[in-house]
């Protein structure tokens, strides 16, 4: 069975150790309470001035771009689309390539093999622009793709990189014909897309800063604001570039980037409890009034205080917690502040069974452990894909297939339901209507409208190949990949 414990927890412990950034900060987290070395205090800011407005968590990215232009949405990873998300069994309304699969060789720590199709996190931006819906991602073919949404037609050809292509593109949230997106090529890239082909502007090596430790991929999908990059890499460093986009005299994009800011994703402390030096950031950072949140396979979440960026200070570190083992899945950020986390359950630390792998942090809290949930019933276990908020809940699936309905104020099961595994597709919910898809090749849509109330399921339908991708949702129709080797359009006819 799985261990299925929701703990409140209140506030309590001394005032932690104050952290220089450089310094290897408390002996053990777990000692500290597993709490960050807090240099300022980090409450919720509001209005202008800040990089994040609070009273947009749940909303679309910004008023200049129509779309759904980045992995979950908005800086705070909470926004999922728009309806209507059909309640009947929906069509297949077209597949991308028709004929063939978006496959390739790649290596990793298992050696050389084929990948076909788009698997975690995969989802697409879907946006409109020159009086039609675009569909961009990357693939597992070497190749991000530029699409119409109505046909599955090629806008732009290809444009290939070095290596697959395993997260989620952005779109300039600023109307900027630009798509910014990592392979595992070595390279995190600028492209113009307002010319006959995608060009790429500009590069940067997962080398080009120091230390790193772990590998070269460029999984996490990067947020921009007011012209600045932010961006964690599997190199296990954060970045912040500044972009300085313009436009040239004939009219075409330009960029010139800075990366003005970078930082190690670990610290001592963090090498010492756990033994190892797989601590790449592998999830997507998320912002929040003035902090960005991100963790690392090491487990190690962290915030990082940009209010005085523009003024030429450097960030800070203003937060820090274990889970104890690899999170790979994005931190999202709720309208008070508050951080729901997924965590794999790998390492079997006991700092793991202390926290759990479904858990709620809130940054202003010495000890920011609120509750947690647990999911230890085998190893590899826990969580990949990133939660879902709705209403007074949010939503978590597992490596093992659960799917979880919890109380984000109490930490309560509300309801569970099994799916076939591997379940490492991030929850959707959109109009009420929960989509999630598992390893034998279905997307699933249950009504979560009453979220007191078990799941009632609406439909399923086969697509073929296991479906890690995220499925990005744009005026009802769902556009996902599968590990089968095809994109695939669903819909009403």
């Amino acid at each position: 069975m799985v261990a299925l414990v929701a703990v409140a927890v209140s506030a309590c412990g001394t005032e932690p150790p104050r952290f220089v950034p450089g310094t290897a900060g408390p002996s053990s987290p777990a000692a500290a309470g597993g709490t960050a070395p807090v240099e300022s205090a980090t409450g919720p800011a509001t209005g202008a001035g800040t990089w994040s407005d609070p009273v947009r968590v749940g909303m679309p990215y910004g008023d200049k771009v129509t779309g759904l232009i980045a992995f979950r949405g908005n800086p705070t990873r909470t926004y999922y689309g728009t309806g209507p998300v059909p309640r009947d069994t929906p069509d297949m309304l077209w597949q991308f390539p028709r004929t063939g699969g978006l496959c390739a060789k790649s290596t990793d720590a298992k050696g050389e093999r084929t990948w076909c199709g788009s698997g975690w996190t995969g989802q697409p931006a879907v946006f409109e622009r020159d009086g039609r819906t675009w569909v961009v991602f990357g693939a597992y073919d070497r190749a991000v793709h530029f699409l119409d949404a109505r046909t599955g037609e090629r806008i732009l050809p290809d444009f290939p990189t070095g290596d697959i292509i395993k997260g989620s593109v952005t779109v300039d949230p600023d109307g900027f014909p630009l798509v910014y997106t990592g392979s595992r090529d070595n390279f995190f890239r600028v492209l113009a897309i307002d010319r006959g082909r995608p060009t790429e502007l500009w590069r940067l090596s997962a080398t080009a800063v120091s230390p790193t430790k772990w590998n070269n991929d460029w999984d996490g999908n990067a947020i921009v604001i007011d012209d600045y990059l932010f961006e964690g890499g599997e190199n296990s460093q954060f970045h912040v570039v500044k972009l300085n986009r313009r436009y040239g005299r004939d009219g075409k994009v330009t960029v010139a980037p800075k990366v003005v800011f970078h930082a190690p994703g670990w610290d001592a402390a963090l090498l010492r409890d756990i033994g190892d030096e797989n601590v790449s950031i592998e999830g997507s950072v998320a912002v929040y009034g003035n902090t960005v949140y991100f963790a690392n396979s090491g487990g190690l979440v962290q915030g990082w205080d940009i209010s005085g960026l523009k003024r030429g200070r450097q960030p800070t570190r203003v937060f820090r917690f274990w889970t104890g083992d690899d999170t790979d899945a994005t931190v999202v950020v709720d309208e008070t502040g508050a951080l729901y986390v997924g965590a794999q359950y790998e390492r079997g630390t006991a700092r793991s069974a202390q926290v759990g792998q479904m858990m709620k942090l809130d940054p202003k809290r010495r000890d920011p452990l609120v509750w947690k949930l647990d999911d230890r019933r085998t190893r590899p276990a826990g969580v990949w894909g990133t939660p879902a908020l709705y209403k007074d809940i949010v939503i978590f699936d597992t490596n093992g297939g659960d799917v979880f309905g919890v109380d984000r104020a109490t930490g309560a099961q509300r309801w569970r339901f099994h799916l076939p595994p591997t379940t490492w597709q991030s929850p959707v919910v959109v109009d009420g209507v929960l989509l999630v898809g598992d390893c034998q090749g279905f997307m699933h849509a249950y009504d979560v409208t009453d979220t007191a109330a078990e799941p009632k399921p609406l439909w399923h339908l086969k697509i073929g190949g296991c479906v890690e991708s995220t499925p990005a949702v744009w005026r009802g129709t769902l556009y996902l990949g599968t590990r089968a080797g095809a994109f695939h359009a669903i819909g009403v006819a």
